[in-house]
């Protein structure tokens, strides 16, 4: 079976997300109950058979999406490795988030 295997920058994604949600919920516990929630559910989509999720070929040619809430878990298939690539709050500009990732 398939697990997720999270690359270094969604553990920066998943601090940042935790922050946010301890900030706007007031709730450590609760910031801390949905990132669980978040890997939990990458787990999962690892686990299914098939290939996933929307291809984002303007992102980057490997590159898939799925909605989960309020933010977009992007992932990739590498051999029989299923590669969280990052997790962004769904409102933000990804375009723009993908090209200045590349330019850094």
């Amino acid at each position: 079976m398939r697990r997720a295997v999270f690359l270094a920058p969604v553990q920066a994604d998943l601090v940042r997300i935790l922050n946010y949600v301890a900030r706007m919920s007031g709730s450590v516990s609760v910031a801390q109950r949905f990132v669980r929630e978040l890997r939990d559910y990458c787990h999962h989509l690892a686990s299914l058979p098939g290939t996933l999720g929307r291809a984002r070929p303007e992102l980057r040619p490997d590159l898939r999406s799925v909605p989960y809430k309020n933010h977009v878990i992007f992932f990739r298939y590498v051999a029989d490795r299923f590669e969280v690539v990052n997790i962004i709050e769904g409102h933000r500009d990804i375009v723009a988030y993908f090209d200045d990732e590349a330019h850094s």
